[in-house]
């Protein structure tokens, strides 16, 4: 007689089956995030060759340091563990007495946010938070959910901030909100673009030395000594030094990818940004003059937005 073992056999090939499908997946995302990865390097590189961005020195490009106690680069231990990473001021070695040593955050300590307000009090000229998104060091949502205002809503700003009356039925109070997010901000370097308002929408105040506000990314790449364009909009911004368009479509921004294109523009200047935050540790962006680009009066201008959100708006505020 033929032994039955049909069912045996079928069922010992599950377990092959799904490591194979597991694996599949591991080799999908790794794909994704390697292609992700090539093309931010190649938008780096063009920056290089366009003399926008500083290209870092290559090991063996410059003459050999002269032996000396305040000698610059890494220095091993008698345990043989390399010494701390130094990056190159922007002035001589000769002009100071040691090289400063640049410690880089790590990228878990970096984190990026954006969120999206509603109009709420006296004619809705009252900014509350209705959503807000954070992001890691690569890109990867770690947040990402709507939150109902203390008060009543009045204006939605529909075409701006993309939240409708839908989006509040599976919203969470602001003050589940604001416990969880300033969790995920604690003891981290925070990027954003005009992150002061995302702060105020918060209710909250973060350490200025871990803030990097990406309205001043033009500042690093202009040349020493030359005026730089000061508060330019995340949209231009992208345009020009990502190549990508950003806060398109009739459907209002997202802050998922405003705060992944912040996050992208750091990354396009973070050796320059944190060297410059070793040197001068008391001169952060945000006390160099108020940014009045995100005054109220003048967000609600259609300056900062896509044009195309301003074809036809005064029709869709007269239906609504």
């Amino acid at each position: 007689m033929v032994p039955r073992d049909g069912p045996e056999s079928a069922q010992c090939l599950c377990p092959p089956l799904a490591s194979l499908k597991a694996k599949d997946v591991l080799r999908r995302r790794h794909k994704q995030r390697s292609r992700q990865h090539q093309r931010f390097m190649a938008r780096k590189a063009l920056l290089q060759e366009q003399g926008l961005l500083s290209t870092p020195p290559e090991p063996g490009s410059s003459p050999p340091p002269v032996p000396s106690k305040a000698s610059p680069g890494p220095t091993a231990s008698s345990s043989g563990t390399p010494g701390p990473q130094v990056v190159p001021g922007s002035a001589p070695c000769s002009q100071k007495p040691a090289c400063r040593r640049v410690t880089m955050p790590l990228p878990c300590k970096v984190v990026a946010i954006d969120c999206e307000m509603v109009g709420t009090g006296p004619r809705g000229r009252v900014s509350e938070l209705a959503r807000c998104s954070v992001v890691s060091y690569h890109g990867d949502v770690l947040y990402d959910k709507y939150v109902r205002p203390e008060m009543p809503i009045v204006d939605y700003r529909t075409r701006w901030s993309g939240i409708t009356c839908k989006h509040m039925r599976k919203a969470i109070t602001f003050q589940v909100a604001q416990k969880e997010i300033l969790k995920l901000l604690k003891g981290k370097v925070v990027v954003g673009h005009a992150v002061h308002n995302d702060f105020r929408a918060l209710k909250y105040t973060h350490p200025r030395s871990q803030i990097r506000d990406t309205t001043y990314v033009p500042s690093f790449l202009s040349p020493p000594g030359l005026p730089s364009r000061a508060r330019v909009s995340l949209k231009d911004l992208a345009l020009q030094l990502l190549h990508k368009k950003i806060q398109v479509g009739r459907h209002g921004h997202s802050s998922v990818e405003d705060a992944a294109t912040a996050m992208e523009l750091y990354r396009l200047v973070e050796v320059r940004w944190e060297q410059q935050e070793a040197s001068s540790p008391q001169d952060h962006p945000e006390d160099r003059e108020p940014d009045s680009s995100t005054n109220l009066e003048q967000f609600m201008e259609d300056q900062y937005w896509p044009d195309d959100l301003t074809v036809g708006s005064i029709g869709e505020e007269g239906q609504a």
